[in-house]
């Protein structure tokens, strides 16, 4: 059977080798044929991802007859309503599909969708804690004082000012400052 695995991390200081390593001795222990792999580094609470929606179109012109995935959560965040939506997407083009982590989330259970209703919930909620943990973190950091964002660019303005004085371009006065288009166009408006 033709296959595709779909690999999802959250940051690009996450790595997919685990889930692409678990996957594809997964599909050789089946005796399937592994035609592509769609990995994303992004978040899962969109399907507005690149490798996502390719997976789709490749599936939808008959390319691999059953996806792969670590786990439904690696695969959407989205909440119930969507992730039964993509999946049934995908078994309208006559592609199957099959969790690693969760046995009973295959195409062949006939009880995937109530497995699917609750793991997608799970996963939506886990993903607003996730957000709600981020949040607190960095209202505790602020609280101590810490700076949070890119530090601000140091710039003479009085340097700044004598360029553009002499008729230099907002490109040119960059380049000598070596500080971008935007921060002069911003500190300019400012002195102004």
């Amino acid at each position: 059977m033709k296959t595709a695995i779909y690999s999802r991390v959250s940051t690009d200081k996450q790595d997919s080798v685990n889930q692409l390593t678990q996957l594809r001795e997964l599909i050789a222990k089946l005796g399937w044929e592994l035609v592509e792999e769609f990995v994303d580094t992004c978040t899962g609470g969109t399907s507005d991802r690149e490798a996502f929606q390719r997976m789709f179109a490749a599936a939808e012109r008959g390319e691999f007859q059953k996806v792969v995935f670590w786990s439904l959560d690696r695969l959407t965040r989205e909440g119930t309503l969507e992730t039964l939506q993509h999946l049934k997407r995908l078994e309208l083009a006559g592609c199957g599909y099959k969790s690693l982590q969760e046995t009973e989330l295959d195409t062949d259970n006939p009880y995937k969708d109530v497995f699917i209703s609750l793991r997608a919930t799970q996963a939506k909620l886990e993903k607003q804690r996730i957000s709600e943990r981020t949040k607190a973190g960095l209202a505790t950091a602020r609280s101590k004082g810490v700076v949070l964002g890119k530090r601000p660019v140091d710039v003479d303005t009085n340097k700044l000012q004598a360029l553009r004085a002499q008729g230099l371009t907002v490109r040119k006065i960059a380049e000598v400052l070596h500080v971008s288009k935007s921060t002069v166009a911003n500190r300019l408006a400012v002195a102004a």
